[in-house]
């Protein structure tokens, strides 16, 4: 396993490869391989027939999406093609055929429930932040202090999805939230423009996208709202809510980051 993780990390630091989507792909990979292992099929004899199996049983013993299933063929298929260096067939291993549904889009009054109810004042500042600008978790989690600045009123997000940059707006209220936690965890002196705005248990490293993820699971639950509700749902709830108040869907995409306006529509 040891050669096979030297040509994952490889191709990673060759193309760039986000620190997010990496955990992703290995997480996927590791479960594939576990799946191979119960079987007793060795990974060098692996064909398409094992994970068209193992797709299988993705959707009929885990019960999952096909949007989730998709990116566990998206990973396997990596492995299959870079790590072993074998042809992948389309045709017998397709990629499942995802049902379009409306995101759940909690209403200003749940949202605003929702972030009264979070007494963390860290995890307010970033449930805040993500709900006023837009921001998604991954996001949010690695942005410096430098990140934010309160004179324009913007935040400044680098190395995003596909490594694209962006600037998005800083709400009045998540700035006065921001400040407030500010003077409650850090020390004048003692940091600099470059640190992480959301450190983790330790300083070098910012706060785990779980953590935050985990949090917005705890409220939606504690409050008794729907279940759907995720981290990511503050995205989705700052772009209806910006198109409710009139802006035009060509501003909300450059906000949000997205390479197409249809993605954003």
């Amino acid at each position: 396993m040891d050669h096979y993780e030297r040509k994952i990390e490889l191709f990673f630091e060759l193309k760039g490869t986000p620190d997010s989507s990496q955990e992703s792909y290995r997480r996927r990979i590791l479960a594939f391989l576990g799946y191979m292992n119960k079987c007793n099929r060795p990974i060098s004899e692996m064909n398409e027939h094992d994970i068209q199996q193992y797709i299988l049983h993705l959707k009929k013993e885990n019960g999952l999406a096909a949007s989730t299933i998709n990116n566990y063929i998206s990973s396997i298929k990596f492995f299959y093609t870079y790590i072993l260096e074998k042809d992948w067939n389309n045709r017998k291993v397709p990629r499942m055929k995802r049902i379009q549904t409306f995101p759940i889009v909690p209403s200003r009054d749940e949202i605003f429930s929702l972030l009264d109810a979070t007494k963390n004042l860290k995890h307010k500042a970033i449930l805040v932040l993500m709900y006023g600008s837009g921001l998604r978790v991954s996001e949010v989690a690695r942005l410096k202090i430098s990140d934010i600045c309160s004179k324009t009123m913007r935040v400044r997000i680098e190395n995003a999805k596909h490594n694209t940059n962006r600037y998005t707006i800083l709400s009045k209220f998540a700035l006065e939230i921001l400040r407030d936690y500010f003077r409650h965890y850090f020390t004048p002196g003692e940091y600099c423009s470059s640190d992480w705005l959301f450190p983790g248990r330790s300083k070098q490293n910012h706060i785990n996208v779980k953590t935050i993820k985990n949090t917005m699971i705890n409220l939606r639950d504690g409050l008794g709202l729907n279940s759907k509700i995720s981290a990511h749902t503050l995205r989705h709830c700052f772009a209806t809510h910006a198109l409710e108040d009139g802006v035009e869907p060509v501003f909300i995409q450059q906000m949000l980051g997205h390479k197409r306006l249809q993605t954003t529509l």
